[in-house]
């Protein structure tokens, strides 16, 4: 698996997705913010991980709604 910094990964027994800090040959360096806002740092083998897609449809919709309600709130004005 060729990962790079910026990288979003799992495990592959699941759990919460991972931000991969540091590449290296045979594990990466993944950072995650806990429940409580705690940040988290580990090495972990490349063998349990797989890499995911982040989506990210829900702010592209945001931004759509956003644009939707300033054209109405001119309509009104």
């Amino acid at each position: 698996m060729n990962l790079k910094p910026g990288d979003v990964v799992i495990l592959k027994s699941g759990g919460q997705a991972m931000t991969v800090a540091e590449a290296r040959a045979d594990e990466a360096v993944c950072v995650w913010m806990g429940e409580e806002g705690d940040l988290f740092r580990e090495s972990l083998p490349l063998a349990v991980l797989e890499a995911i897609e982040v989506d990210d449809e829900d702010d592209e919709e945001d931004e759509d709604d956003d644009g939707e309600d300033d054209a109405e709130a001119s309509k009104v004005a």
